[in-house]
C-alpha cells in the first residue's frame, strides 16, 4: 500500500488486501465526504458490470453510511438483520456475514490522547472498510477483526501520505503555472509589445525612408523569432512528461531535442547504466533538469549545454546540467532577491532524498547536479 502515491491506487490496494487478507467474497471502501455521505467508493469482487448495474453510490442512509460516524468495528452475522439496514438496489449482490471497520487519522488520535479537550469529536475517520460473505461459510471472528484493526492503521497511514503527495503535487503545479504566467508576460509579452511598435515604426518609414524601413523589419523578423522561441520553450514545459510510458531516459531525450530545435545553443543529452527509479524521484529529476535548462536558455546566453543522467553503484542516479555561459555569483543573485528557480530546484531534491548542489561564478558557465538515492 505505501508504495503507491495516488489516492485512487491506494484505495484499491487497501481493498483487495482487505478482502484477500480475510478470505472475504466481497470488499469495499468508503470515504466520507462533508455531507454524511461518501465522497469516494472503492470495491472489490464485483465486476464493472455488475458495478455499473447497481447504481448510484450509496445514500446517507443503511448500516454504511452509518459507521462513517464510528470510531470502533462493528460485525454482523447478517448484516440485513442490522436495524440501521435499508436495502439494496435490485443488481446489488446478496450480503450475509458483515465486517465494518474505520480507518482512523493515527495522528488526530495521538493529538487527542495529548490534550482531551481540543478535539472533543475524536479522531478523524479516513474511511471504512466494508467486508460481507465469508467464504466457506459462517462468520468473521475475533481473529478477523484484529487482523483488520492491523490493516486498517497501515491504511491510515498510506491513505494520509497519499493525500499529502497530491496536495504537495498540487501545490507544485500552482507554482509551476504561476512561474510559466511570469515567463510569458516577462519575456513573450514583452517582445510582442516591441515587434508592435517596431512595424509601426516601419510602416511610416516606407514611403520617407525605405532603408530604414527594411531595416526596422528585419529587427521586426528578429524579434518575431525570439518570441516563437519563448511560446516553444513555455510549451515545452507544459507538455505532459510521459514517465510512466517511456521512462525518465527516453523523456528527457525528448525534452532536449525539442527544446535543441527550438534554440541555437547546442543541446545534447547522454545517459549511463540508469536504472529505473522510484517515480516520484523521476518525476523530480525531469523538474530539475527542465528548471535547469530553463535557467541556462534564457539566463545565460550559453552556446552549448549538456545533460547528462548516469546510474551509481547504490542503485540511485546522478543528473547533471552544465553550460558554457556567462555564470553567475549565486550569492549576489539570493542578495539581489532573484532565485532562478533555485530553491525549487532544492526543494524538490530535498522531497525525494535527494542533493542539489550547484557550481557557478561569473565567466565560468554553470553546473547544476542532482543525485537521487534510488530504491
Amino acid at each position: 500500500m505505501s508504495r503507491h502515491l495516488e489516492v485512487r491506487e491506494v484505495l484499491r490496494r487497501i481493498t483487495a488486501s482487505a478482502r484477500r487478507l480475510l478470505g472475504a467474497e466481497y470488499a469495499a471502501l468508503g470515504v466520507p465526504d462533508d455531507h454524511g455521505g461518501f465522497a469516494q467508493f472503492v470495491v472489490d469482487g464485483v465486476t464493472d458490470e455488475q458495478w455499473r448495474a447497481i447504481g448510484p453510490l450509496p445514500r446517507q442512509h443503511g448500516v454504511l453510511a452509518a459507521m462513517l460516524h464510528e470510531t470502533g468495528p462493528i460485525r454482523l452475522d447478517d448484516v440485513r438483520r442490522a436495524p440501521a439496514f435499508g436495502g439494496w438496489p435490485e443488481a446489488h449482490p446478496q450480503l450475509g456475514a458483515f465486517l465494518g471497520m474505520p480507518i482512523v487519522d493515527a495522528d488526530a488520535d495521538e493529538d487527542r490522547d495529548e490534550d482531551e479537550d481540543e478535539d472533543e469529536d475524536g479522531p478523524e475517520v479516513l474511511g471504512v472498510i466494508y467486508l460481507a460473505n465469508k467464504r466457506g461459510g459462517g462468520g468473521f471472528t475475533d481473529h478477523d477483526e484484529e487482523l483488520l484493526r492491523i490493516l486498517a492503521a497501515h491504511a491510515a497511514l498510506a491513505l494520509t501520505n497519499a493525500r499529502l503527495y497530491e496536495r504537495s503535487r498540487e501545490l507544485t503545479l500552482a507554482g509551476e503555472r504561476a512561474r510559466i504566467a511570469h515567463d510569458l508576460h516577462d519575456a513573450v509579452s514583452q517582445k510582442l509589445f516591441s515587434l508592435r511598435l517596431t512595424a509601426k515604426a516601419a510602416a511610416k518609414l516606407v514611403d520617407r525612408d525605405p532603408a530604414r524601413a527594411r531595416a526596422e523589419l528585419a529587427e521586426v523578423a528578429r524579434l518575431a523569432a525570439e518570441a516563437a522561441d519563448e511560446l516553444r520553450a513555455v510549451v515545452v514545459e507544459l507538455r505532459p512528461a510521459a514517465l510512466e510510458e517511456d521512462g525518465l531516459s527516453a523523456t528527457l531525450a525528448s525534452q532536449v531535442q525539442v527544446l535543441d530545435r527550438a534554440h541555437t545553443a547546442d543541446i545534447a543529452f547522454a545517459a549511463d547504466r540508469v536504472r529505473a527509479l522510484p517515480q516520484a524521484q523521476e518525476a523530480a529529476l525531469l523538474r530539475v533538469a527542465q528548471e535547469a535548462l530553463h535557467n541556462a536558455l534564457r539566463h545565460s546566453g550559453a552556446g552549448r549545454v549538456t545533460v547528462t543522467l548516469a546510474g551509481t553503484p547504490e542503485r540511485g542516479a546522478v543528473l547533471r546540467i552544465s553550460d558554457n555561459g556567462r555564470g553567475f555569483d549565486p550569492g549576489a543573485v539570493r542578495r539581489a532577491g532573484r532565485h532562478l528557480g533555485l530553491a525549487s530546484m532544492r526543494d524538490r531534491a530535498a522531497a525525494v532524498g535527494g542533493r542539489l548542489t550547484l557550481d557557478s561564478a561569473p565567466g565560468t558557465g554553470t553546473i547544476v547536479e542532482m543525485e537521487v538515492p534510488g530504491a
